[in-house]
């Protein structure tokens, strides 16, 4: 092969690889430019007395198993989500649907927040060993809106258990977020859970 012909194919080569790299940059570009919502970081929930949270990547669908109380209402097709943890019992778990329009992710906030006021009856009709009970913790005035919700659960062979869920919307977005561990309402950092609310919902945007 003479000094022409492979020259020639070289640049060919880094033409083709100059391309490539363009269109990916463009992809990713696309990709930011489409404001996908953003999730919260570790060190935006409640604070745990004895461990930092950690975070796993973000994912698309649904965790599994699926989350407790509102689980069964997601959309799978177009959930993602970030789960979180401690060193000890104390997980957190956020979801977040983006709905064809406003109206939509309207219905959707409604669908999610019916299932977690219903999930301490269900619990118990479903788990004859449990006992459970709902608390609402009100309304944040945040975006299009946010309620915060608390769900107890006890079972017969002394498992205790304490929940706070908060369904928020901004637009034709819905995020859903989930603290949990041993323990009962008294255990439960509420006005930390809400400051958390909010900051997940203004990062929708």
């Amino acid at each position: 092969m003479n000094t022409s012909t492979r020259t020639g194919r070289i640049a060919a080569a880094v033409a083709s690889l100059s391309a490539a790299v363009a269109a990916l940059a463009a992809t990713t570009t696309a990709a930011t430019a489409s404001g996908s919502p953003a999730f919260l970081s570790p060190e935006e929930l409640p604070p745990h007395s004895s461990s930092a949270w950690y975070a796993g990547e973000v994912a698309g669908g649904v965790p599994d198993p699926l989350p407790f109380c509102y689980g069964q209402a997601l959309p799978g097709a177009t959930s993602r989500y970030r789960e979180f943890w401690t060193e000890y019992d104390t997980g957190a778990t956020q979801v977040t649907v983006v709905e064809r329009d406003e109206a939509s992710a309207r219905s959707l906030a409604a669908l999610l927040s019916d299932a977690i006021r219903r999930c301490a009856e269900r619990t118990e009709q479903e788990d004859p060993e449990a006992t459970a009970e709902f608390r609402s913790y009100g309304r944040l005035r945040v975006e299009e809106g946010a309620r915060v919700y608390g769900v107890h659960t006890a079972h017969s062979w002394g498992a205790v258990d304490v929940h706070l869920f908060s369904v928020g919307r901004d637009d034709r977005t819905v995020t859903v977020v989930h603290w949990g561990q041993m323990g009962t309402f008294r255990d439960a950092p509420v006005a930390d859970f809400r400051r958390t609310t909010v900051t997940a919902v203004n990062k929708l945007h």
